[in-house]
């Protein structure tokens, strides 16, 4: 394969071999369009890319993979770096997914005999130490920025961590500094033990602790995205932007969720769904990890990851779903046990094309009862994607009209699972959805088609 590209700013450089651009953004703000290229023996295809330098970041949903669900607190740096290694080789990259964020247990634990945990959390300087499994923490990020991905670490303003690992607490700028310097890209903060020292329960005090870091963050000469891991409290969707959050997180662990009639994420889902409007370009509402696949198991890291109990359809549905809420889209699985159904849930690039839509649409919920659901998400070009969910255990035949959609004239309907053009409908659209299944499309305007 080799690379091309037409128009990319001088400060900017493209491996026709890798693809990767590198470099440092052009110095004068605004939008800059480049025509990327792509070519092999079997022909060639090209693709616009618009780099957008100015104060926001944040632009669309953040994509990657994060260890938590497989490896638990027994991460390590080789595990991490298998990782990034698998996101290259399994095309995952190709399609958008660039975070490789390191979660829990990543640092020193107070008063653990594990010489592997163990020992002074701070140097003398007062800067986080890494425990032994991550002896070298800046050689991971820069073998990580190596193969082209960005890099995400984990901290919580809190004492400990939820896995009682060191936290920021009264840290707060030092281990910002060491983050930037081990030349991390996101920082995922979580609420955890900072309860412990919180002076009230106002909302003020929910929002201190991610105000300050949002100002160090906001300060330094290095662009680190702020994820919010705070579990919706306060109604965080209303002001997390205002802190310096890229994205926060707006309900508790999925992976703790119960299965009901309905699988744990659709409840996730559901609440989530309910706040489109806070949603947006710089700021994105984040209903929790991708648990597809395999996991691992909590308790043991020599136990073999097990396999998701999510039928395909469910999959679907789960991937769907993100998608049309504009959701940071992170898959926690193993990255070791990939299969070809898990990355084709994962790698449909008009499904992840929703996701990563410029405009920034969360998508509204039209229609909601015990037994269907309907999202609608407009896209930046003018077209609509519509999710049709079927919440029951047996095939339904779902509907969705024009006029309930603010929608007029001739549409032209594609299948974004199928990447198939169904055909064009005046007025309405069904299809018959099977159990907890869903049928994503997008309505195109047939005058733009004309």
């Amino acid at each position: 394969m080799r690379f091309s590209a037409v128009q990319l700013p001088a400060s900017l450089k493209l491996d026709r071999r890798s693809g990767i651009i590198s470099g440092r953004s052009p110095l004068q703000p605004g939008k800059y369009v480049v025509e990327l290229t792509a070519s092999n023996a079997l022909g060639k295809n090209s693709r616009s890319l618009t780099i957008v330098v100015g104060d926001q970041i944040g632009l669309t949903p953040q994509m990657g993979w994060n260890d938590w669900y497989s490896y638990y607190a027994h991460v390590t740096d080789h595990d991490v770096r298998v990782a990034a290694a698998a996101m290259i080789a399994s095309g995952m990259a190709d399609y958008g997914y660039q975070y490789v964020d390191i979660d829990d247990a990543w640092a020193r634990k107070p008063g653990s005999e594990d010489p592997a945990l163990g020992g002074a959390v701070r140097d003398a300087l007062g800067r986080i130490l890494p425990n032994a499994r991550f002896p070298q923490m800046q050689a991971l990020v820069g073998y990580i920025h190596s193969l082209g991905l960005k890099a995400g670490i984990y901290s919580s303003p809190g004492p400990l961590t939820c896995a009682r690992f060191e936290g920021s607490y009264q840290h707060e700028d030092a281990d910002a500094h060491r983050f930037a310097q081990w030349g991390f890209d996101l920082l995922k903060y979580d609420w955890c033990s900072y309860r412990s020292v919180a002076k009230g329960t106002t909302l003020a005090d929910m929002q201190e602790p991610y105000k300050k870091m949002g100002q160090i963050l906001e300060g330094m000469n290095r662009d680190i995205v702020l994820n919010m891991c705070q579990y919706g409290m306060g109604d965080v969707w209303k002001w997390g932007r205002q802190v310096g959050g890229n994205s926060w997180r707006t309900t508790g662990d999925l992976g703790v969720v119960p299965n009901t009639s309905l699988p744990g994420f659709y409840r996730i889902g559901f609440a989530n769904a309910m706040l489109s409007e806070d949603a947006g370009p710089g700021g994105w509402n984040d209903p929790d990890y991708i648990l597809i696949g395999a996991v691992g198991n909590p308790r043991s890291p020599n136990l073999p990851p097990h396999p998701t109990t999510l039928t395909h359809e469910e999959q679907y549905s789960y991937m769907s779903m993100w998608s049309l809420m504009a959701a940071p889209l992170f898959f926690s699985g193993d990255m070791t046990s990939l299969d070809r159904f898990t990355l084709n849930v994962l790698c449909n690039s008009e499904v992840i094309d929703i996701d990563q839509d410029s405009l920034g649409k969360q998508a509204a919920i039209v229609r909601k009862t015990d037994d269907e659901f309907v999202l609608e998400k407009p896209l930046d070009e003018g077209s609509q994607a519509v999710g049709l969910f079927n919440l029951t255990n047996t095939p339904r035949v779902i509907s969705v009209d024009w006029k309930g959609l603010k929608l007029e004239g001739k549409q032209m309907v594609r299948d974004v699972w199928r990447q198939q053009d169904v055909g064009s409908f005046a007025q309405e659209f069904s299809a018959t959805v099977p159990p907890h299944g869903v049928v994503l499309i997008r309505l195109i305007p047939r005058r733009s088609q004309d």
